[in-house]
């Protein structure tokens, strides 16, 4: 895929990108480690929700501060700031990233799984979680499209409980995405963030509104467009920045067009 090239003018020393689903295509340095940082969340809440699916946990049990449930841990509703444990709302009031959350949300699983939460994550995806189940994940770009994968055509999730992953949780709520500012509404699934008509935002003005996704502030994204049928992942080493707003969106929308024709 001709479009993947781009990236040879990006400002990074390394980058690796991949096109999964409609297409199969992959560019740059696979093989290399990056630090994936908040795109972990993607692994991470496939995760709690194999444990759900087999019956270890309850998306809607209490977990976490007074109110809260483990749905609302996954959908940055649970009232918790993004790193510390005293909740700044209530419960279902406003849209709070938090890193925090997913941090609690993995204890509790891990707690009802009598094993350490990194032992479940690993035995779910065959690859390890290196730190914290918010942001730690060290792997490389064929790592990352085994999560591209599963959130395109699900094998370890049940198909209708990927949908509601992918739904919104806890509609209307207003807050920050981070990097871009507010949106309101700032709507977001169960660990993934949904596109909707949010803008500005880090995927391509040709990306359907059912796309979702997550970005990682160590220069990261894995987007899934199910209209589409295909996934974009990227890795690299430079930090997130405004090179990244234009930069991903122009790549974006170069694979969705080079797609198209």
């Amino acid at each position: 895929m001709q479009a993947l090239r781009q990236v040879d003018g990006w400002p990074c020393e390394h980058v690796a990108v991949a096109v999964a689903g409609a297409a199969e295509a992959q560019y740059g340095d696979v093989e290399r480690v990056f630090a994936w940082f908040s795109v972990t969340k993607l692994a991470t809440a496939v995760a709690v929700l194999v444990a759900c699916q087999e019956g270890i946990v309850e998306l809607d049990e209490a977990a976490g501060p007074p109110g809260s449930t483990l749905r609302h841990l996954l959908a940055h509703a649970s009232g918790l700031p993004p790193d510390d444990t005293t909740p700044i709302a209530e419960p279902g009031r406003r849209r709070i990233y938090s890193n925090t959350g997913f941090e609690v949300a993995a204890a509790f699983v891990g707690e009802r799984a009598q094993m350490s939460f990194g032992d479940y994550f690993e035995h779910v995806w065959g690859f390890p979680l290196a730190g914290s189940p918010a942001s730690g994940v060290e792997g490389g770009l064929g790592e990352l499209v085994t999560v591209a994968r599963e959130l395109l055509a699900p094998s370890r999730l049940a198909p209708g409980l990927l949908a509601e992953a992918a739904s919104v949780q806890f509609a209307g709520l207003d807050g920050v995405l981070p990097g871009f500012g507010r949106m309101e509404p700032n709507d977001w699934g169960l660990g993934l963030e949904l596109r909707d008509a949010k803008s500005p935002h880090w995927t391509g003005t040709r990306n359907s509104p059912r796309t979702f996704g997550h970005f990682g502030r160590s220069g990261t994204f894995l987007w899934v467009d199910p209209d589409r049928e295909v996934a974009l992942a990227c890795l690299t080493d430079l930090a997130f920045g405004d090179w990244a707003k234009d930069a991903w969106a122009r790549l974006s929308d170069a694979v969705l067009a080079e797609l198209a024709s």
